[in-house]
């Protein structure tokens, strides 16, 4: 029986595991452990890190892995990188399976930055009540900040201790345009700060500011590992999957 190991975490990771699971393959989908209570897919779970490239790459051998769908979060590029160095080691074809990013339209106020140190930087100059969403462990890299007030959206709580300048909003999309416009009013927002995840469970926070005029600072995607081919949906990978037979 051929096994394809899905290193997931995202809609795709669980939408791909769900197609293959009435399948003759064996499919184990892998999670890292950073939510407290992650929605499990279809199949075989393991939660927890491989220890690295090394790690991961003695894995594949052990569980006799053919294939390797990296369907992560588009900013764990740890994880993908540490995919890439285990596949070239031990010969596994590897897939990166990567929802498109957010597209911009006529409206939108959009400020790219490369990094969240780069986030943080434009900040003191955009506004004075910001809305994060950018998960629990990017908020460290704007505690720095004096004279700004942050509503911080996640799904689990970010580490403490967090300066009194932060408010906590725990939630898990998908969220509606309706629903983001009347929290961007209720709490004064007058400028978001994002990362470009894609997809459209998080979306409507970004037509909510469109139609507001709020300016958005949009953190870029890390690059894909070079030479690593790329689907940008389940289909795509089901059709690479196909190929190799």
């Amino acid at each position: 029986m051929r096994h394809v190991l899905v290193l997931g975490g995202t809609t795709e990771g669980r939408t791909l595991a769900a197609e293959l699971a009435p399948t003759a393959l064996r499919v184990t989908s892998s999670l890292a452990g950073r939510v407290a209570r992650p929605r499990l897919p279809a199949g075989e779970v393991r939660i927890g890190g491989f220890g690295g490239p090394e790690g991961l790459a003695d894995w594949l051998r052990t569980e006799r892995v053919d294939a390797v769908v990296d369907a992560t979060h588009p900013f764990a590029a740890g994880i993908s990188h540490n995919a890439a160095l285990a596949a070239a080691a031990t010969g596994v074809p590897l897939l990166v399976l990567r929802r498109p990013g957010f597209t911009r339209v006529d409206g939108d106020h959009w400020l790219p930055a490369p990094s969240l140190a780069a986030a943080a930087e434009l900040l003191p100059r955009r506004g004075e009540r910001v809305f994060l969403t950018i998960g629990r462990q990017g908020v460290v890299a704007f505690a720095h900040l004096d004279g700004v007030h942050f509503l911080a959206r996640s799904v689990d709580p970010p580490e403490p201790p967090l300066p009194p300048s932060f408010e906590v909003l725990l939630d898990r999309g998908p969220f509606t345009i309706e629903g983001e416009e009347a929290l961007l009013r209720r709490h004064d927002i007058d400028v978001l700060v994002t990362k470009d995840s894609g997809g459209a469970a998080t979306a409507p926070k970004l037509t909510a500011a469109r139609g507001l005029g709020l300016p958005v600072i949009i953190v870029e995607r890390p690059p894909v590992p070079e030479g690593v081919p790329v689907a940008s949906d389940v289909p795509g990978a089901l059709r690479w999957l196909e190929h190799l037979g």
